[in-house]
This record gives structure tokens, sequence and C-alpha cells, in this order.
């Protein structure tokens, strides 16, 4: 199983322990880490399912492509982590 994790920044706004799930994509994979939990999946995702903007994905080191349909490649052992862009200075 793929693992998700959420980084804390996002954590202080939005309940996402770290979860594992099956998926071949990361859309298949948040989709079920999301079941449970419609709050984050709001947090994470726009109201047309793509990455909002202020968010970052990366699967196994490398930042996603695909941020509208999450079509990029998971394998059994990925690690997905989950990030809020931040900006300031």
């Amino acid at each position: 199983m793929a693992k998700v994790a959420f980084t804390q920044n996002i954590q202080r706004h939005v309940d996402c322990p770290p979860a594992e799930a099956h998926g071949r994509t990361v859309r298949e994979v948040l989709d079920k880490v999301f079941a449970d939990n419609p709050r984050a999946r709001s947090y994470v995702l726009d109201d047309q399912q793509a990455l909002r903007r202020h968010m970052l994905i990366f699967v196994d080191g490398e930042i996603i492509r695909d941020r509208a349909g999450l079509s990029d490649p998971v394998s059994e052992n990925s690690s997905i982590y989950v990030f809020q862009a931040l900006s300031g200075g």
C-alpha cells in the first residue's frame, strides 16, 4: 500500500493523520484516504476535485505533474507527501 503523509502545517487546520491505501494513481489513493475524511478532502482539493493552488503533492520525491486529474502513477511502495505551499519573506 502507498503511504500518505500530510505536513504538520496542514494538520494545524484539519485532522489528516498518516494513512495507507491501495491505488495505481494519486487520485485513487487520495480518494480512499479521503473517503472517511471529507473535511481533509475539501482542504486539499477544490470543488472540481483538482489540487488546490496552494497545495503540493510529491510522489517518491517528485512533484506531481497532473494537478487537475491527479493521474500520476503510484506503486504499492510509494510515499505520497501532501504539502501546503507557503509564501512570504
